[in-house]
This record gives C-alpha cells, structure tokens and sequence, in this order.
C-alpha cells in the first residue's frame, strides 16, 4: 500500500495502525476478512424485513479538522496532491485497436454509498464483456471460506501454541474481553493466526450487520450480478493467495496490529467514515497522510510497514498487473480492485502505462 503512494512519500512517514485498517480496507480484501469472520461467528445470512442501515455513527474527521484545525487540514491535502495517480477512483485504459477497458478503485464494504459507483461505472459494467476481480471465488462465499479453513497453514497457528502463550496476561485478559464483547470466546479462536482475530475487531458494526442481513460489498456484487447476467467474471487471485500473503508475515507484527486495533474501539467508526468520505471524493491520496493526523504515536515500525507494503501491496500489485494483461489486451474489460492498488509509481494506473496502455482518470 505504500507502494500505492510512493514508496519515498510514505516512508519518511511515521506509519500507524491506522495503515492496517486502511490497508485492509482499501488494498488487502476485506472480502477475505468477511468471509473467514462470518464463518468464525457461525453467521448465517438473513433476511431482514428492512434495509439495514449504513450508519456506523461515525464522524468524518478531515471535516473536524477543516472547521477546527485548517492548516493541518490544507497540510494533509497538500500531501495527498503529491501522491502520484492520487486523484480519481475511475480509470479509461486504451491502447489502439482495442475496445476501452475500465479500472475502477473500490472499497470492500457494502456502504450503499460505496455501491452507488462514479458516474459512468454502471454504464461501463453493462458493456463490458468481462469483469475482473481480486478473486473470482467470492462468487460462492461459504465455499471459499470452507475451503480456506481446510488449509489450516493459512488460517491456524501451525506450531501448536495457542494466541495467549504470544500475550502477556494483561494483553490476553484485553483480548478476551474483547472478543466476549462480540460474541466470540478466546478458546474458539485460540489458535487462530491473530490476522484473522484481529479482523474481527477490525470490521465495523455496521458492515458485520450488513453481511448478515445478506449484503454485498462492492467487488462481490459487481461479481455475482455479472454471472447472474452470464457475464464472464475473472479473478485475479485465489483467496487462498491473498491468505497466504497475511500468513507470510511475521507473527510479531500481527499481534502487535490486533492488541492496538482493540486500542482503537470505536473510533474505527471515525476512521471508517473519514476513509469514505475520502473514497467518495476521490481523493485516495489524501488517506494515509490523514492516518498519519488523527493515528499518531504508535508502535508499528517502518520495518512492519516495509514488511507489510512489500507482502501486501507490491507483490499483490505485480501479480494483479501480469494476470490481467491478456485480458485488457481483448479489450471491453472491466477492472474492480481496492482503491489503493491503482495509485501511487508502482500502483495498476503506473504498472499498465508501463504495459502500453494509456489510462485515463474520468470525471
């Protein structure tokens, strides 16, 4: 995800937590998270008489800092405006003889907001021939999941200890709390990789109520409503893929990601609609330097993030840009991938420029 803001930016920044949410969010598939969480709660989808709501009750934080600190608000934009293809979730891709493609930048949430897609997207959906995902297997969700669960390599601690023998007493009483909070009790969870723990905490609400009730996130709807209409739906990724990224780096670092994501409570909330409120306004670059603002001080090095952006972003970013070049070069393609895959000078924008295409931001 670094990568998604170049490299040089980000690292002479301090990072945060707030990263990891982000990075989740917007760049690692929260699909996956989903997916594994529901089936960590035992969740069946429902089918609610209402529409559940979007709100989280969180508030929009670059909004506060607007009113009540502007020059730290001008000073967070003007680092966005530095980040290279940092603007704009929606992208042209052209090359001559060939029908347009599309790439569009999404959020993993079901935010009815998040749904709604810039202008234009919809249309470009409908006319596409193919639609690419990160991972074409979100079309069968509890298949995925069971899959994943029986590879225990990706999802379990492997070397026979449990999550509390990582913890100090004081840390492992948190999480226990933390987790009864939700339902979930340490001994179902004990030997689960903390990754997957920490996602539990790192999941608002709001997007858990949604996924009961049977909503969507965004890359899984634009999947399952293109087979639906026989669309050809590609993935460019396995889950299994995507969990092993997770599940590569080091288990330090992800129990250092869960015990200051239970730090966080609900101010995930306030981040959660900050990172929206940003998406909505295409603005994908302004996100880490606000992280940076409202998460500061806390305890993730720059060798975690390095460790994390190369797992997590830049391996990701390759493999996703050398997968989905055949299909761009047959044209008529559409692309949905988290938002912070496409910027920055090692992001998709950058990567198939390099290919020969040229890619355009719309509106």
């Amino acid at each position: 995800m670094i990568s998604a803001l170049g490299s040089k930016t980000m690292r002479s920044m301090k990072p945060t937590l707030g990263d990891m949410l982000l990075w989740l969010a917007t760049a690692f598939p929260l699909m996956l998270a989903v997916l594994l969480v529901a089936t960590m709660l035992t969740l069946q989808p429902i089918h609610a008489e209402g529409a559940v709501s979007d709100s989280c009750g969180g508030k929009d934080l670059m909004a506060e800092l607007q009113k009540n600190d502007p020059a730290k608000y001008v000073t967070i934009i003007a680092a966005g405006d530095k980040v290279e293809n940092g603007k704009g979730i929606f992208w042209k891709i052209e090359k001559p003889g060939l029908k347009p493609s599309w790439l569009l930048g999404t959020m993993h949430v079901s935010d009815t907001r998040v749904l709604t897609m810039p202008k234009g997207a919809a249309d470009a959906v409908a006319s596409a021939d193919t639609i690419v995902v990160e991972s074409d297997e979100i079309l069968d969700d509890k298949k995925a999941a069971a899959a994943l669960f029986a590879n225990p390599s990706l999802t379990m601690l492997t070397d026979g200890s449990t999550i509390s023998q990582h913890l100090s007493p004081e840390d492992n009483a948190r999480l226990e709390a933390g987790l009864k909070e939700r339902g979930i009790a340490l001994a179902a969870v004990s030997r689960m990789q903390p990754w997957l723990i920490s996602s539990s905490f790192e999941m608002t609400g709001c997007e858990v109520r949604r996924k009961t009730a049977g909503a969507k996130f965004l890359d899984q709807k634009l999947a399952t409503d293109a087979a639906a209409e026989g669309k050809k739906v590609v993935g460019l990724e396995t889950l299994a893929e995507q969990a092993k990224a997770m599940s590569d780096l080091p288990v330090a670092l992800h129990l250092k990601s869960l015990m200051q994501t239970l730090e966080l409570g609900d101010k995930i909330n306030d981040v959660n609609e900050t990172m929206t409120g940003l998406y909505l306004a295409g603005n994908i670059g302004a996100m880490i330097p606000m992280l940076k603002v409202i998460e500061p001080d806390q305890k993730i090095t720059d060798a975690d993030t390095a460790a994390f952006e190369q797992r997590i972003i830049l391996d990701r970013n390759k493999v996703m840009a050398e997968r989905v070049a055949p299909i761009l070069n047959k044209g008529n393609a559409f692309i949905a991938v988290g938002a912070l895959h496409i910027v920055g000078d090692q992001g998709l924008v950058a990567l198939l420029r390099k290919q020969g295409f040229t890619v355009t931001a719309v509106n």
